[in-house]
């Protein structure tokens, strides 16, 4: 049987909405749309670069409690309100992402939840014990 764990970022909406911050089963960890919220409170109103490098270091801790790293992600989608500043998304994935290469989505999408989000991110990582 495989094992499924559970993490949370501890926002009221997972309860209310019924989501986890990441499932972990097996190797295999899947990361829901991830914003640039740090402690309660959106970080780079309107600085898209700003949003994604937030955004992925929040990614990287949970990857973190669930025993993994950047390093084993091997899909991200990312999704951006204002296509045309793709490059500032671009740029933040390109300094964490560069040498780890995943796959990758980039989508331009109408909005997010809150007006000043920017950007969402879904990543998907494989841990493997050598």
């Amino acid at each position: 049987m495989k094992e499924r764990k559970k993490y949370s970022s501890g926002v009221i909406w997972e309860d209310i909405v019924g989501y986890s911050r990441a499932v972990k089963i097996d190797d295999r960890i899947l990361i829901s749309g991830t914003t640039s919220i740090v402690d309660g409170k959106l970080v780079g109103k309107g600085d898209m670069y700003l949003q994604t490098k937030t955004i992925i270091e929040n990614i990287d801790r949970v990857l973190k409690q669930a025993g993994s790293c950047l390093e084993d992600i091997i899909r991200l989608r990312i999704y951006v309100t204002d296509i045309s500043r793709w490059e500032e998304a671009g740029n933040a994935l390109g300094e964490f992402f560069k040498t780890i290469k995943p796959a990758q989505t980039l989508v331009g999408i109408s909005a997010l939840v809150d007006p000043d989000m920017l950007v969402e991110i879904e990543a998907e990582a494989v841990t493997v014990l050598l």
